[in-house]
């Protein structure tokens, strides 16, 4: 059996057997025996591969999903439940924004609220993109059937979809500027996740409750962690088929 994931993961980087030898620092014969035997690397190496390409460990190394190791590194990543989304303060939302580096990635229908609880919001993604940091909008386009379903399921009809362009409105000034992409999604909603570097809130849904009344799970990327991954699998996900915005034929 050879390791398909693997080769493909390498194919989708561009990253050759040869680089990925000296960046593991291994023989480029052990780095074939990986895909073409389907041999399991040390979890060092493992932990350095899927870094490098982006991955789960246990995507690339099914067979690792229960080690202790990296069960214990997944219990790590779980910081905190917040019993529904207002219990998170706007001090904290603040300051996940303000300390971040690197990356801020937003994805719900709505989530107008980040506008009420955190003052000049856009202001302070506008910043942090001067900065270097890159960010990322993924909203939901109002006139998608999934919107309006969620809608319908909480019974607030087409208010949701009201909600979402008053989101984008609020963004409007901030997209477009160095640093920041912004997506439109109509993609069924699972779950609002907030990724701010390494930190991450996801906002879980429940069928027919509004997302504020709805739990937050607080997660802390660990090295060997599948939450942090799995989580932020679903934002890729949805982040590649999702359309640019503004879409002439909905803005």
């Amino acid at each position: 059996m050879s390791n398909e994931r693997l080769r493909s993961a390498l194919f989708d980087s561009g990253i050759t057997y040869e680089q990925l030898s000296e960046h593991v620092r291994v023989d480029p014969k052990t780095v074939e025996r990986w895909i073409s035997q389907e041999r399991v690397p040390h979890r060092t190496h493992r932990l350095t591969v899927a870094s490098l390409l982006g991955r789960d460990e246990a995507f690339l190394w099914p067979s690792t999903k229960n080690d202790p190791r990296s069960v214990a590194a997944s219990e790590a990543e779980f910081v905190s439940l917040y019993p529904n989304r207002g219990s998170v303060s706007p001090e904290f939302w603040n300051g996940l924004v303000d300390r971040s580096k690197v990356q801020i990635d937003l994805l719900a229908f709505a989530a107008s609220f980040l506008h009420d609880a955190v003052p000049d919001f856009d202001e302070l993604l506008a910043a942090k993109a001067r900065q270097g940091v890159r960010i990322r909008l993924l909203f939901g386009d109002p006139e998608s059937a999934a919107v309006n379903l969620r809608g319908e399921e909480e019974g607030i009809g087409d208010l949701l979809g009201a909600r979402c362009r008053l989101t984008w409105k609020y963004f409007a000034p901030v997209i477009g500027q160095a640093g920041v992409e912004a997506r439109s999604h109509g993609s069924t909603l699972y779950n609002s996740i907030f990724r701010f570097d390494d930190t991450l809130l996801v906002n879980a849904h429940s069928f027919g409750a509004a997302a504020s009344h709805s739990v937050v799970m607080h997660l802390q990327k660990v090295a060997g962690g599948r939450l942090f991954a799995h989580y932020m699998s679903g934002f890729e996900g949805t982040w590649d088929s999702a359309i640019a915005w503004p879409d002439p034929e909905v803005h």
